[in-house]
């Protein structure tokens, strides 16, 4: 069934930097770097994109001393995409990752050398989304219609198998490949119906930008879901400092659960005064939309981050499907069950 909202955002176009600074102290106090200290290991994280909503769960983490709690002074930085962010934790640039699931198991089975160690949406953002005056309500109404994708993406790599899920072949469709910005710009100028994108962030954008509703016609709704956004580190980080990544995953996964009891407060947390971030309101919808991708139905008694095998196998076998890695692999050859209940 199709969903409809109306909301107004616009990314941030600069690099997010929180830090919680604790280096005096632990020099005042001769102290050592080791969790439960007066401060904590100095932690760098980048992100999968520039700042939004779904990034607030980090932001309250720092701000209400959750990730200073598990001895991690944590500094944020913005990303360029998920694969980009995947490559650069390969090469030891940051200490974590926050990427998308198919991009990381793509560059895994390419010989890059880092693990998930937790999945925190579980559930696709994946959806075609379209401007709500077009009259496209159902997957059937896309027949004879124009959507832009990006070529090589998890989300048009998998739009086969949805329009199958629908009933619909490749040919019903017309596809325009568009880079991320070309997408928006087309689908604005009316050059296309509508775009594949996530949910919890490309539309709220889109309707800002053209105070039109938009609706969303979800992959999840035609029974076809993977993982998206989680947690990774090299193998080495983990192999030299599990104690670190365990703090990491646990911080993270209380930050999360924190800022869904709290989301206008998770939300508020984002203002780092760079006026180029989303306003409060659209940071909000679009965090509260996330909420909503953060387990799945074998994941809902477990605290965030925390994954199923199954939804792992679903998950490797529909990449695979897609032709995003090549032959299935077990799981532990993409994630690291350590740190979690995931995968035992």
């Amino acid at each position: 069934m199709a969903t409809r909202t109306s909301l107004r955002p616009a990314r941030s176009a600069l690099t997010a930097l929180v830090a919680v600074t604790s280096a005096l102290a632990l020099v005042a106090c001769g102290g050592d770097e080791e969790a439960g200290g007066n401060g904590g290991d100095e932690v760098t994280l980048q992100l999968n994109w520039y700042p939004y909503g779904e990034h607030a769960p980090f932001y309250y983490g720092v701000e209400e001393g959750i990730f200073e709690d598990h001895g991690i002074s944590l500094s944020i930085e913005a990303g360029q995409g998920s694969a980009r962010t995947v490559q650069a934790i390969g090469q030891q640039d940051f200490d974590f990752g926050w990427a998308d699931t198919p991009a990381v198991l793509a560059n895994i089975d390419s010989g890059v050398d880092v693990r998930s160690v937790g999945v925190f949406l579980q559930s696709t953002p994946s959806a075609v989304q379209v401007f709500s005056e077009t009259g496209i309500e159902e997957p059937a109404d896309l027949s004879g219609r124009t959507i832009a994708v990006s070529a090589g993406d998890a989300v048009t790599l998998t739009f086969p198998m949805y329009l199958e899920a629908v009933g619909l072949s490749e040919s019903d469709v017309q596809q325009q490949n568009l880079d991320s910005a070309g997408k928006n710009a087309a689908m604005m100028s009316g050059r296309v119906d509508g775009l594949i994108g996530f949910a919890h962030d490309q539309g709220p954008t889109l309707s800002s930008e053209s105070g039109k509703e938009v609706t969303y016609l979800r992959y999840t709704d035609a029974g076809l879901n993977f993982f998206s956004n989680g947690l990774i580190a090299h193998t080495s980080t983990i192999a030299d400092d599990p104690d670190l990544v365990e703090r990491m995953v646990a911080a993270t996964s209380e930050a999360f659960a924190a800022a869904q009891e709290s989301p206008e407060d998770a939300v508020a947390a984002m203002d780092t005064g760079d006026p180029q971030m989303p306003d409060t309101d659209v940071l909000l919808a679009q965090w509260e939309e996330t909420i909503s991708l953060l387990s799945t139905e074998n994941t809902a008694d477990l605290a965030p981050g925390h994954t199923a095998e199954e939804d792992w196998r679903q998950t490797i076998e529909v990449l695979a499907e897609a032709g995003l890695i090549g032959e299935p692999q077990e799981t532990e050859a993409y994630f690291d069950a350590s740190f979690t209940t995931g995968g035992e």
